[in-house]
């Protein structure tokens, strides 16, 4: 199965090549401010360097959220174009499930991706390993930094990443302390939405492009103003 996958969710934006769970390439760039000008670039240097076009993906995959709404818009609006044109199912995935896929380990490790949502928020989960399955611990959502925090397991060690890391660290460890772990790799998850994607499409969970929605968690800043 060939699957295309994009993720513009934050700052590192990435598209990549799978076919099936193997990664044939990857496009990373670090500015969400050229998103919209490099994504259709990048896709069609990606296809061309692999001697395929858009017509020769089996499916899409696409990380749906949560992060900045207009990278969100930019992917969403992309990719389903790119399904009404050649018929094929879109895998929504979450940015935040294809952060914690990136720290995979063994069993039994809590994961936690930790977006900045500005605002004094942050978008985050808590995931964990069980079996070949990461099981969500806590609910992905929009959280205060304090009310998600006090509510993590503290006697247990939690690896956290994502942009809001740095900008929580000290909080992260007021809580944690000894038991907060930080993640030092890449925050380009183009390859892990291609994972997910994958899992999603095998088992006839797609959806069309007319039916694929962003995973927003709150309001935008035009919504709240209404």
């Amino acid at each position: 199965m060939r699957i295309l996958a994009l993720d513009t969710t934050t700052g590192s934006g990435s598209v990549a090549l799978l076919e099936n769970t193997r990664l044939l390439a990857e496009i990373s760039a670090e500015s969400a401010l050229t998103h919209s000008a490099r994504l259709l670039r990048a896709v069609d240097y990606l296809l061309k360097n692999n001697g395929l076009e858009i017509k020769d993906m089996d499916g899409f995959a696409v990380a749906a959220g949560p992060g900045s709404f207009t990278g969100i818009r930019i992917g969403l609006s992309t990719v389903k174009a790119f399904a009404f044109a050649s018929r094929k199912p879109v895998a929504p995935v979450s940015s935040l499930a294809a952060l914690a896929l990136k720290l995979w380990e063994t069993q039994g490790r809590l994961f936690c991706p930790f977006l900045d949502a500005k605002k004094g928020e942050v978008y985050a989960a808590l995931f964990e390993t069980q079996g070949k399955e990461l099981k969500e611990v806590m609910k992905e959502g929009a959280y205060g930094p304090d009310g998600f925090l006090s509510r993590l397991p503290a006697h247990r060690v939690i690896h956290f990443i994502g942009n809001g890391v740095n900008v929580y660290r000290d909080k992260i460890l007021a809580y944690l302390k000894d038991n907060a772990r930080f993640s030092s790799r890449s925050l380009f998850i183009g390859h892990e939405v291609g994972l997910l994607g994958y899992d999603i499409l095998k088992k006839g969970r797609g959806v069309s492009g007319e039916a694929l929605e962003p995973l927003y968690y709150r309001k935008s800043q035009a919504e709240e103003k209404k």
